[in-house]
């Protein structure tokens, strides 16, 4: 579930709000996006992923609230994990070209003869 929006790292693009597919937040009068619907919240991450400030921290525990601070989720690095992790973002590697994905990806496709 959402947890965090960074108003330090937050550029203000409004990206999040924009793919949040459940219309979790509302603009702020400071132009930074504000949690508004939290219970919303889907965990899908649409909102971490396409942050290019890594501004936001979705916890991986959909159904419950989870206390954060902003400082701790910065010191080890969460905040934007996900999108690390997925390799989005210049100077990124997508996990799509990982070589480990691939041959989990064969592994898991029945053979096409």
């Amino acid at each position: 579930m959402i947890e965090l929006v960074s108003e330090t790292r937050c550029i203000s693009c409004s990206l999040c709000i924009s793919v949040c597919p459940t219309n979790v937040f509302d603009k702020g009068d400071n132009g930074v996006p504000v949690i508004a619907r939290k219970s919303d919240c889907q965990t899908c991450f649409m909102c971490e992923v396409y942050c290019p400030a890594d501004a936001l921290y979705v916890a991986t525990q959909p159904d419950q609230d989870v206390t954060v601070s902003e400082e701790a989720l910065a010191e080890s690095g969460q905040l934007g994990s996900y999108r690390k992790t997925i390799g989005w973002g210049k100077g990124r590697t997508p996990i799509a070209s990982s070589p480990q994905i691939y041959e989990l990806s064969k592994q898991m496709l029945p053979d096409r003869k």
